[in-house]
C-alpha cells in the first residue's frame, strides 16, 4: 500500500518512522517523539495515540481501543483522523 496518503484508511497501519522514538520524558513531565533532529513534546492526546501507534495495529483498532478508554469523548473517530493525518505529514508516522 502506497505511503502517499492524506486522510488514513481504517484498514491502515500506521507506524513510528526508522529512526524516531516514542517515550516517556521526566525531565519534560510527559511523552516525547524523539527524532535525530530533535524532539517534540506530546500532549496527553497525542501521546494516548501514539502509545497504539505499534506497527501491528489497524487505524480501526486504534480508534476502537480509544473509544473504548474514553468513552464520554464526543467525535473521538475524527480527532484520531486527524492526529494521524497530521503525524504522516509531519513525517512522525507512515502507514503500511
Amino acid at each position: 500500500m502506497s505511503d502517499n496518503v492524506k486522510t488514513p484508511s481504517l484498514d491502515q497501519t500506521p507506524r513510528l518512522r526508522p529512526g524516531y522514538r516514542f517515550q516517556w520524558e521526566p525531565a519534560q513531565k510527559a511523552h516525547v517523539l524523539l527524532y535525530p533532529e530533535g524532539m517534540v513534546k506530546l500532549n496527553d492526546s497525542a501521546s494516548e495515540i501514539l502509545k497504539l501507534v505499534d506497527g501491528e495495529r489497524k487505524v480501526a483498532d486504534i480508534i476502537d481501543t480509544l473509544k473504548a478508554r474514553f468513552p464520554a469523548a464526543a467525535d473521538i473517530d475524527e480527532d484520531i483522523l486527524g492526529f494521524l493525518e497530521t503525524a504522516h505529514a509531519q513525517f512522525w508516522i507512515q502507514f503500511t
